[in-house]
């Protein structure tokens, strides 16, 4: 893909004045690229750790800008949106269960053979989610995230997007990873293989992570973003608010807590039936 990235560099680079052909052009191969999983938004690298492709995201915002405004309204749907983002095509080849009842996946988004889509979710431009994946009921994958295999993203679950800036990594949903109702994770945090995430779990890059399991607190840095630990298993809770006020008031924080890491148990409160597929 060196090419293609060379390509939307050089367009990136010319700013306002960039040739629109060309340019539409490029974001058009970037898009069917994105769409087939053959470029991502973000990659894994050897050592396991996460990096963002920022010349993908480039492209992303590159087709945000010489987009125009198009009308693609059905009968009762009315939908305007850039010309160069409408909904996402998909077959039945494609074997994505789609279900009927307001759903829709943004094109240049991957969407592999076996996820499940349920009725009304979102799926954003950039996004790869990955082979056998549920998403449930008014969930969201926002831009750029990166979903693996066998996740289950429960109702109202919402996995933020990171489009900007560019060199951001986007948030990273590792495989077999179980995500709870109304849960959310922002800001460039991972969520590694097999960990799960209890009903009402928020994580962004300032949360602190308290596992009491291994009696060490989790937090992002500069360098590093919030990692939860392979096979970790994530309930919400709270901390007190030292001081005076605090005690007085009774104050408290909310604070993830690492509970326990993956057992029997958790896997069969967990599982993602086949017989759904």
């Amino acid at each position: 893909m060196s090419e293609l990235q060379d390509r939307i560099e050089d367009l990136v680079a010319q700013g306002d004045g960039v040739n629109r052909g060309a340019a539409g052009d490029a974001v058009a191969d970037l898009i069917q690229a994105l769409n087939a999983g053959d470029v991502r938004s973000a990659s894994q690298n050897d050592d396991g750790t996460w990096s963002a492709n920022a010349w993908v995201k480039e492209g992303i915002l590159l087709g945000f800008k010489i987009g125009r405004m198009a009308d693609y309204s059905s009968e009762q749907f009315p939908f305007y949106d850039k010309n160069t983002y409408p909904v996402k095509p998909l077959r039945k080849a494609d074997n994505v269960r789609l279900v009927p009842g307001g759903s829709s996946i943004r094109t240049g988004s991957y969407v592999a053979p076996g996820v499940v889509c349920m009725p009304p979710m979102y799926i954003n431009v950039g996004a790869y989610v990955d082979e056998d994946t549920m998403v449930d009921s008014h969930a969201l994958v926002g831009s750029c995230a990166q979903i693996g295999k066998r996740v289950h993203l429960s109702a109202s679950a919402q996995v933020g997007g990171v489009l900007e800036p560019v060199n951001a990594a986007p948030v990273i949903i590792e495989n077999d990873v179980f995500v709870g109702g109304g849960a959310g994770i922002y800001e460039g945090c991972v969520v590694r293989e097999g960990a799960v995430l209890a009903a009402g779990v928020n994580l962004t890059s300032s949360t602190r992570l308290y596992d009491t399991v291994n009696e060490t607190v989790h937090t992002a840095s500069d360098d590093e973003p919030l990692e939860v630990p392979e096979g970790a298993v994530v309930v919400p809770g709270s901390r007190s608010v030292g001081g005076d006020f605090g005690e007085e008031h009774g104050l408290s924080l909310y604070a993830p807590i690492i509970v326990k890491y993956r057992d029997q148990k958790t896997d069969a409160a967990t599982v993602l039936e086949d017989a759904l597929r």
